[in-house]
């Protein structure tokens, strides 16, 4: 491929990647509920559907599902119905118990404080605290933090991959867009493979480097019930609109 193509092909995927869509949101949500060192594994998901998507349009499956309305509809209701499934998740979720233990575990440490600084009226002449304010400090009334269950590596990539996967106008897209960057008098597998990889790095650059950083900055909501409960429907919402979207926008 020449150089002046590939530049071209670079840009084009930078710009791809950067347009919001059901990957950024599930990026998105895994760096905020599951860190950003773990979401690479949702995106590392969304890569293998892309790869998929490239190899259809390659092999020319791409045409058929492209012509025939009814694979379309099917591949596309069903890439809808998973995505509301994932947004009302979100949205009945209730928040770890992670959350709610650690702000119980906050009050009590302000319970704590302040019965250590009440004292005896005669401490202050002879140094003594009232012996109920270090019992207090050593049992905290309030339960520590309980670990959330965490979500497997591999749940999170299948949930990446389905979430790209199920989504017939990648297919329509990428066969639209891959001709352009293909000279049928080269060599085809190297051409392929240059943009897939071209494609794959740009793509895990931008969810990882762009969409999972930003999460990062609202990653504090989680520690708390209310902030989850808020992100939750946040995040939900926006699942259920691209379902929409992806269902009733042809």
């Amino acid at each position: 491929m020449a150089a002046s193509l590939w530049l071209t092909l670079l840009v084009a995927c930078i710009v791809i990647s950067f347009t919001p869509g059901a990957g950024a949101i599930n990026t998105m949500g895994n760096a905020l509920n599951h860190g950003f060192r773990r979401a690479i594994w949702g995106i590392l998901g969304q890569q293998a559907a892309l790869v998929v998507h490239i190899a259809i349009v390659a092999l020319g499956v791409g045409v058929l599902v492209a012509s025939s309305p009814v694979l379309f509809n099917v591949i596309r209701y069903a890439g809808a119905a998973y995505l509301a499934y994932l947004g009302l998740r979100l949205l009945v979720q209730r928040p770890s118990p992670q959350a709610e233990g650690a702000e119980a575990w906050s009050a009590s440490d302000e319970v704590t404080d302040a019965s250590v600084g009440a004292v005896s009226p005669g401490a202050v002449s002879t140094g003594v605290v009232a012996p109920h304010a270090d019992a207090r400090r050593a049992e905290p009334t309030g339960a520590a933090p309980v670990a959330a269950p965490v979500e497997t590596r591999w749940s999170m990539f299948r949930r990446g991959l389905w979430v790209n996967l199920l989504n017939p106008k990648a297919i329509v897209f990428f066969l639209a867009f891959l001709p352009q960057f293909i000279r049928p008098a080269d060599p085809l597998l190297p051409q392929y493979a240059t943009v897939t990889a071209t494609a794959v790095a740009v793509d895990i650059a931008v969810m990882r480097g762009f969409f999972a950083l930003a999460a990062q900055g609202l990653r504090r909501f989680t520690r708390t019930p209310r902030g989850q409960r808020i992100i939750d429907r946040v995040f939900g919402s926006l699942f259920l609109a691209v379902a929409v979207l992806l269902a009733l926008v042809h």
